[in-house]
């Protein structure tokens, strides 16, 4: 009689992989309600401060460039001055004195139409040379001893380019200072502008915090 050896199968271990699990971090609704509040807070605060310092921009440009151009008592020609000139564009401004920045570039305007027929729209700077060689032909005939007439004539000549380029100094000065406070009015009006946009941008902050502080309020504690 035989006997069977009878081999118990074993059973196949098989590895399972570990899945480590990370922790959640839960943030609170109220945590975050508080922490949005105080951003609109702070941003309130920061749109006030900037309103309040570009009407005080606003204010101070206004005030210097009214006081110093009243302070130069420049009026505008009468209407049938500027129109036998030929600048009916700026008859809005006749007889007006000139003590805003919207005057100030239009009397500048008008200023460049007288500048550009004294010397056929050559400026201060263009005559430099001419004066110079008109100054050196005078000293020249006088060294020379040619006649009195000649030397009265070129001296004439000088005298005019000389004429010229003071007046052309005068007006471009004249006009850029005007110009000057052109510019400046501008940034006070941009500045007003601007402050108008932050007051606004700060009413807005205030209307979202008091919703917050609303919201946070009704939500549970616990949450």
């Amino acid at each position: 009689m035989s006997t069977a050896t009878v081999e118990q199968v074993r059973p196949v271990e098989t590895a399972e992989p570990i899945v480590a699990v990370e922790p959640v971090v839960a943030i609170k609704r109220r945590t975050i309600d508080s922490v949005l509040i105080g951003f609109g807070v702070v941003a309130t605060a920061a749109f006030v401060v900037a309103g309040g310092l570009l009407t005080w921009g606003h204010n101070f440009s206004s005030d210097y460039v009214g006081n110093e151009l009243s302070s130069q008592n420049i009026t505008f020609p009468s209407a049938a001055d500027l129109t036998e000139e030929g600048r009916t564009d700026l008859l809005q401004y006749a007889d007006q004195q000139l003590d805003t920045g919207a005057e100030a570039e239009a009397y500048a305007s008008f200023i460049n139409g007288h500048l550009e027929g004294i010397a056929d729209g050559a400026t201060y700077a263009d005559l430099g040379a001419p004066e110079s060689a008109a100054k050196a032909e005078v000293a020249a005939a006088v060294d020379a001893g040619r006649p009195q007439s000649e030397i009265d004539t070129l001296q004439a000549t000088a005298d005019g380019v000389s004429a010229q380029r003071n007046s052309l100094f005068k007006g471009e000065t004249l006009r850029g200072l005007l110009l000057s406070a052109y510019a400046w009015s501008t940034v006070g009006t941009i500045a007003g502008i601007a402050a108008i946009g932050a007051f606004v941008a700060a009413g807005l902050m205030a209307i979202l915090v008091a919703l917050g502080i609303v919201h946070q309020r009704r939500t549970a504690k616990t949450a």
